[in-house]
């Protein structure tokens, strides 16, 4: 076999082009889209059958149904899409895939992709040295676009000629004859092949050489297609590894639907792959299964006939040609057909199992319980990740930040309450500070990631929303702080012997239940940052306006009831302490409101 290390490192480089192209379509994509992606994606996915509808445009559109399953991975990494919707569009990548099949049934292997290729980078290029940034972004999108099937062209020239190296497939011909057996095993070859060069189109095509050369029959090459379904699940599974639980429950169930539809479709594929031979013949291409018989005809009958067939030397007028072209064709349309047919039936089927299959995923690959632990819930660092999505990801995971910060509200306000010197007490105290070491390793490592995304290519509103939110969590964690706070006060308080009186405890938590408001306002806000209104922005100057008089009151109530002798003046300096560190923290949250108004709402709105 001529298969040098010069051809394989360019099949490397054909591999690398094609990732750097989905990278880049997928970068201009987001950016050219902005802050109107996510609205986007929830529209293409509204219910079930529109996502089907949309995994089955995007995969037929980019013909590769592993780049359209990792693009999915990242959106249900990123937060903005669900298990469920995810499914809906990973069933419709596998019926867009047959697209690719039903090019080559059609135009054979005389498709050159470079034809649409250049004159799109021309086109490219020119949006690129536009002044428009959304034009640039289109014009990054075409050029990642040309990049992915330029790789997708070039990896099929740099996989090994098997056309010329035969002996590469020659050894399985000997266990071609061996029943259910040979089914098994060339579903495993189609696996294992397709995991390899990721690319089903590729296998398809290697199968229909294996068949021309009357190597295999036409049911052990439905097997290989079949096997390589399960193959394209290794693209999205390895994408998932660095992202989190959300995205790995993503890649199973993409691989949980390819095998049990391939376990059912081998239970019954002997007379499927018959019906699928009948349907081809019904559609006036030929009966697939003669191909086999015909060319080991030639072999054992016309063996210098047979020698000649794949060396190019006989003229293209010869009968023996001309036939084994007509029955190629009908191969090549009747492994087109089982396919489809697969697909579509097996979509047809596990469409309505969604829910069923989401229960599963989250069976086998269960969320971590333990909250008390330092985890980022959406971040990650995967290669493939994109800048436009990782501020996607980050909005998600300072939601979650919030959430975890308003945790330590309750438990400071509870720690007031609780006995003095206790075990209770020493125990709260204890996971306050705790939580106040996550949150600030949260900060940090948000703030980390935020300034790895401002290094990657991002539109002018993804700059202002990265700015933004390094605001928003230093304000955040201003705000563990002032909890934190609470506990030193009160160990201050503990450590001098001072004494609350019932109405000091009373209007603390008078003082509480408007910052506990406050909080929950400012979190709400965070969590849907692409839909803030005014009313509830509103809702929170005013409650911080309560604060504040509140705040004012208390603090001129405490110097008369000093002077009336109702508490200790040490005990009066502990109440204002803490009251401050409350109205300190109804400033911090303040601040991200003002941040989400300035920064995140849409005018109007």
């Amino acid at each position: 076999m001529n298969y040098s290390i010069l051809d394989f490192l360019g099949l490397l480089g054909a591999v690398g082009l094609f990732l750097y192209g989905m990278k880049v379509m997928s970068e201009g994509l987001q950016k050219a889209a902005g802050d109107r992606l996510r609205n986007i994606l929830s529209a293409m996915t509204r219910n079930r059958f529109t996502g089907l509808l949309t995994g089955c445009a995007i995969t037929a559109l980019i013909q590769s149904s592993s780049a359209s399953t990792v693009m999915v991975v990242s959106f249900v990494n990123a937060g903005l899409m669900t298990l469920a919707q995810s499914m809906a569009v990973i069933f419709g990548a596998n019926v867009g895939t047959t697209f690719t099949a039903w090019i080559i049934a059609l135009f054979g292997f005389k498709v050159d992709v470079s034809v649409a290729v250049l004159p799109l980078i021309a086109l490219a290029v020119v949006l690129l040295f536009t002044n428009g940034s959304k034009t640039k972004s289109i014009g990054e999108f075409l050029i990642g676009f040309a990049f992915l099937f330029m790789g997708l062209n070039m990896i099929s020239d740099y996989v090994p000629d098997l056309q010329n190296n035969p002996e590469m497939f020659a050894v399985l011909r000997s266990y071609a004859s061996m029943g259910i057996g040979s089914i098994l095993l060339f579903a495993f070859v189609g696996m294992i092949l397709t995991a390899i060069i990721q690319s089903s189109a590729a296998t398809f095509a290697i199968v229909l050489i294996m068949c021309t050369k009357g190597w295999i029959t036409f049911d052990l090459a439905c097997a290989v297609v079949l096997g390589s379904n399960i193959g394209t699940t290794v693209t999205p599974l390895l994408a998932s590894m660095s992202g989190n639980v959300a995205a790995k429950r993503t890649a199973m169930s993409h691989l949980l639907f390819n095998l049990l539809g391939t376990v059912w479709c081998l239970a019954v594929f002997v007379p499927f792959a018959s019906m699928n031979a009948w349907l081809t013949e019904l559609i006036g291409q030929g009966n697939p299964e003669s191909l086999y018989g015909f060319v080991n005809e030639i072999e054992r009958t016309r063996p210098e006939i047979y020698n000649h067939l794949f060396d190019n030397s006989l003229p293209a007028g010869h009968d023996v040609v001309a036939q084994i072209a007509k029955m190629q064709m009908s191969v090549s349309f009747g492994l087109s057909v089982f396919h489809t047919t697969f697909n579509i039936v097996n979509v047809c089927i596990m469409i309505w199992f969604t829910n069923v299959y989401v229960k599963i995923v989250e069976w086998l690959i269960p969320s971590k319980k333990n909250d008390e632990e330092f985890t980022l819930k959406f971040i990650s660092r995967g290669l493939l990740n994109a800048s436009e999505l990782n501020i996607a990801q980050a909005e998600k995971e300072i939601s979650v930040y919030a959430e975890r910060v308003y945790r330590m509200v309750g438990m400071a306000q509870q720690l007031i309450h609780t006995k003095e010197k206790s075990e209770e007490f020493n125990k709260l105290y204890s996971r306050l500070e705790k939580y106040e070491d996550i949150s600030d390793r949260m900060e940090l490592e948000i703030a980390r990631y935020l300034n790895q995304c401002a290094e990657g290519r991002l539109s002018n509103q993804g700059k202002a929303r990265l700015s933004a939110m390094l605001g928003i969590i230093s304000e955040i964690e201003s705000i563990a702080d002032c909890c934190s706070g609470i506990g030193k006060i009160l160990n201050r308080k503990i450590e001098s012997n001072a004494e609350f009186t019932e109405e000091i405890y009373h209007n603390i938590d008078t003082m509480y239940k408007y910052i506990d408001e406050a909080m929950i306002m400012m979190i709400e806000e965070l969590s849907d940052l692409e839909n803030v209104s005014e009313r509830p922005l509103i809702a929170s100057y005013n409650k911080e306006r309560e604060i504040n008089n509140m705040r004012n009151a208390l603090r001129s109530q405490n110097i008369a009831n000093i002077n009336d002798g109702k508490y200790a003046y040490q005990a009066g300096i502990y109440y204002m302490d803490i009251i401050s560190d409350l109205e300190r923290t109804g400033d911090y949250i303040i601040n991200v409101v003002d941040t989400i108004k300035d920064k995140f709402r849409v005018p109007g709105k």
